[in-house]
């Protein structure tokens, strides 16, 4: 599967410090130590809907990761999935009538377009769940034969029993684990299970639903094992972050992390476990189980720039949850008209300190709406007073590329 367009990146002088991130796992900030190439893994779409601000808000966290990187001189392979055969999109296809495929394929596609616009940094490697098949075979084969899977009526499960650091990524108790694992996509009620909180490694042939002839028999892959053996394919164990939306946490990076733990006998799977807050709209989280979402194509389509939209993501911590809100888009829409006009003069006020400070912001946990602020300070400046430094405008506009993905 082939991702989006490189966005080109502007060299910066310098470099910046290392980058200081939330690590979920540790329940505290730690400062990443990536070596020369920085790995980073984030769970992507299962693409039956279009692309929402909470998932902009998501790959916008992880986008501004890599640009710290970067910055810090570090190579980033990064990968990211696509659930292209899971329940929801198969409900969906069912619900409007059309091949699942060719609705996984139309979603992820506006998806590409989507990231295009908004100017995330593409994946090295971008995979589907379909076409993971052949990779997540030998590993449900290992677990079965290591003790850490068994067979029910022809599915098969994991063990959780099998990791001893099952728990370690999310660090929630048992009845919290219960209440998620059967609110996001698990079964904790199905009989014959060895633990209520098992998970599906390979889920055997349903009528009318896809599948694939394997070793394991003929069905499909569970959710939490495509990107184990996606990262574990072209990333192996104890890369550097793995991250997503907050909702993650559990299920899906706590099995995933045993799964991989499990079938290589290694810890940690990830080094460090980054969630992203989630976006609300009208009092309730945006799902598309509800339906009250605010697409970026969208938006687009009304003729609001994309920029702004970027502008008015970064205005909100990664880590915070938040509501959309009509204010959020006019508050983006003046701030880049403001920036725009301020580096549109030949001189400016000096810049030496906005580059440092930018580059602070961003690695002190991401805090982008500190770095909004450093640049809306330059900004006033150069409309209350000016300067006579030629080179500043430039170096404001590269900065604001470089490390938030907005071009002026």
């Amino acid at each position: 599967m082939y991702a989006w367009p490189a966005t080109e990146v502007p060299a910066l002088p310098g470099q910046g410090t290392p980058l200081r991130i939330f690590d979920t796992a540790a329940g505290g900030l730690r400062t990443t130590d990536p070596g020369p190439t920085a790995r980073l893994y984030v769970c992507g779409i299962t693409p039956y809907d279009a692309t929402h601000l909470g998932h902009a808000a998501t790959y916008n966290a992880f986008d501004l990761i890599q640009r710290v990187w970067r910055d810090n001189g570090h190579e980033v392979v990064y990968v990211q999935n696509v659930t292209d055969v899971d329940d929801p999109l198969l409900e969906r296809a069912i619900a409007t009538g059309e091949d699942w495929t060719e609705l996984a394929e139309r979603e992820t596609a506006l998806f590409r377009e989507d990231m295009t616009a908004l100017r995330m940094l593409a994946p090295a490697h971008y995979i589907g769940a379909v076409e993971a098949i052949p990779s997540i075979v030998p590993i449900v084969k290992d677990l079965l034969a290591q003790g850490a899977a068994y067979e029910l009526d022809g599915d098969i499960y994991f063990s959780i029993a099998s990791d001893p650091h099952f728990g370690e990524v999310s660090r929630l108790g048992p009845e919290q684990m219960l209440r998620y694992f059967g609110e996001r996509g698990g079964d904790p009620d199905r009989p014959g299970k060895k633990h209520s909180l098992d998970p599906l490694l390979w889920l055997s042939a349903r009528p009318g639903e896809p599948a694939w002839d394997t070793e394991l028999g003929h069905g499909r892959p569970g959710w939490h094992i495509e990107c184990v053996a996606i990262a574990l394919g072209h990333l192996g164990m104890a890369f550097d972050i793995q991250g997503g939306g907050s909702d993650l946490a559990f299920p899906h990076h706590e099995m995933g992390a045993s799964h991989a733990q499990a079938a290589t006998g290694l810890h940690p799977f990830a080094k460090a476990y980054v969630h992203a807050g989630m976006v609300a709209l009208d009092g309730e989280k945006m799902s598309k189980s509800r339906g009250n979402l605010v697409f970026v194509s969208r938006l687009r389509k009304e003729g609001v720039e994309p920029a702004a939209i970027r502008l008015a993501l970064l205005g909100h911590h990664y880590r915070s949850d938040w509501e959309w809100t009509g204010a959020d888009l006019l508050r983006a829409q003046d701030r880049l008209a403001r920036w725009r006009a301020a580096v549109s003069r030949p001189d400016g006020p000096a810049a030496d300190g906005v580059l440092a400070e930018v580059r602070a912001a961003l690695s002190d946990d991401l805090d982008a709406p500190r770095a909004l602020a450093v640049i809306d300070a330059w900004a006033a400046a150069q409309d209350a007073r000016g300067g006579d430094d030629t080179g500043a405008p430039g170096v404001i506009s590269r900065t604001v590329d470089a490390l938030l993905g907005v071009a002026l």
